[in-house]
C-alpha cells in the first residue's frame, strides 16, 4: 500500500464481526493485499442483525446491517481501532428475474481517522435457490441440485406457501438421511416444507468465493488513493454512455466515460474510456430499434 494510504489506517490489526468463519475468507485477502492482521471480534452475536432464514428480519440495507456489525465489534473490543463487517443480499437478477443474484460487501471501519470503506462484488455467481416440497423425494431432488451436503440446505415450515420458520426451522442438517427426517417433519407440521439454500458463509462455498471477491475489491479500493486529499477510495460513481455508432454517429448507450470521485473532499474527475471510438451497431437506438 502507498505511504499516502498507509496514513489513513490507524493500525495492521483489525476485527472482524463474524459468527461462521469469514476469517478465513477474509483474513488472507487482507493480509496479503494490505498487510493487515484480521482476528474475530469476540461475543457479538451477528444474527441480531438479520438472519437468512428469516428468523430475524434485517433492518434497513446490507450496508446498514454491516454498519451495525461494526459497531458491536467496537463495543465488544474497545482497545480495537479498525473493525471489519460483511453482509450479503440474494434475490432474483434485476434484469433477469429466473436469475439468482448476488450482492456481497465487505466493509471496513478505521474510527481513528474516520474511514469507511466498501469492497463489492455484484453478479449471478450464487447457487441461492429455494423449493416448495410436498413429499420428501422433492426435497431430496433440491438438495442434490444444490450440491448438498457440501453446501447447507435448511427446512422450514410452510404458511400459505411461504416459509414460517416460526413454526419449523432446521439449519443443522449434515446428510440427506436428516434432511429427510427434517422435510417429513415440516411436512407433517405444516402440511409442506420450504426448502432454501444455506447463504451462511461457512455453509456455502459458493458465496464465500463471492465474499473473497469482495474483500479483492476493497483492497483495490485502499490502494486507490484520490489525487487531492489522498483518501483512499477514489473510484467509479458514475458512468457516462453516448459512445457513438460505427454507422450513422447517434449516440448510444454504451459507455463512453466513467466519472471517479472521492467520498472524502468530493473531488470528481471524468477519465474517458481508451480503445475503440465508436459502438457497434446492434447498441444503436437508430440502426437497430
Amino acid at each position: 500500500m502507498s505511504e499516502a494510504g498507509r496514513r489513513w489506517l490507524s493500525d495492521d490489526v483489525a476485527g472482524l464481526v463474524t459468527m461462521h468463519g469469514k476469517e478465513a475468507v477474509i483474513g488472507p485477502v487482507l493480509a496479503e493485499g494490505a498487510g493487515i492482521s484480521l482476528f474475530r471480534a469476540p461475543d457479538v452475536d451477528t444474527d441480531a442483525f438479520g438472519t437468512f432464514s428469516r428468523e430475524v428480519e434485517r433492518p434497513g440495507t446490507a450496508l446498514d446491517a454491516a454498519r451495525a456489525k461494526i459497531r458491536a465489534g467496537f463495543s465488544a473490543s474497545p482497545a480495537t481501532r479498525i473493525m471489519v463487517a460483511s453482509e450479503g443480499a440474494f434475490g432474483p437478477h434485476p434484469a433477469i428475474p429466473l436469475l439468482p443474484f448476488g450482492d456481497e460487501l465487505v466493509l471496513l471501519v478505521d474510527r481513528e481517522t474516520g474511514l469507511e470503506l466498501t469492497g463489492r462484488h455484484v453478479g449471478p455467481e450464487t447457487n441461492f435457490a429455494h423449493r416448495l416440497a410436498l413429499d420428501v423425494e422433492t426435497a431430496l431432488d433440491f438438495s442434490r441440485q444444490c450440491g448438498f451436503p457440501g453446501h447447507g440446505v435448511i427446512v422450514l415450515g410452510v404458511r400459505g406457501e411461504a416459509p414460517a420458520p416460526d413454526l419449523f426451522c432446521d439449519k443443522t442438517l449434515e446428510d440427506e438421511k436428516a434432511l429427510a427426517s427434517a422435510t417429513a417433519r415440516a411436512i407433517a407440521l405444516t402440511g409442506a416444507a420450504f426448502l432454501e439454500t444455506d447463504m451462511r458463509s461457512h455453509r456455502n462455498p459458493t458465496r464465500q468465493e463471492s465474499i473473497r471477491r469482495a474483500a479483492q475489491d476493497l483492497v483495490r479500493r485502499l490502494h486507490s488513493p484520490c489525487p487531492t486529499c489522498t483518501r483512499p477510495g477514489f473510484d467509479r460513481i458514475r458512468r457516462i454512455p453516448g459512445l457513438p455508432c460505427a454507422d450513422c454517429g447517434t449516440p448510444t448507450e454504451v459507455t463512453t466515460a466513467w466519472v471517479m470521485g472521492c467520498e472524502g473532499c468530493g473531488l470528481e474527475e471524468t477519465r474517458r474510456i481508451a480503445g475503440e471510438p465508436w459502438a457497434d451497431p446492434g447498441a444503436c437506438p437508430s440502426c437497430n430499434p
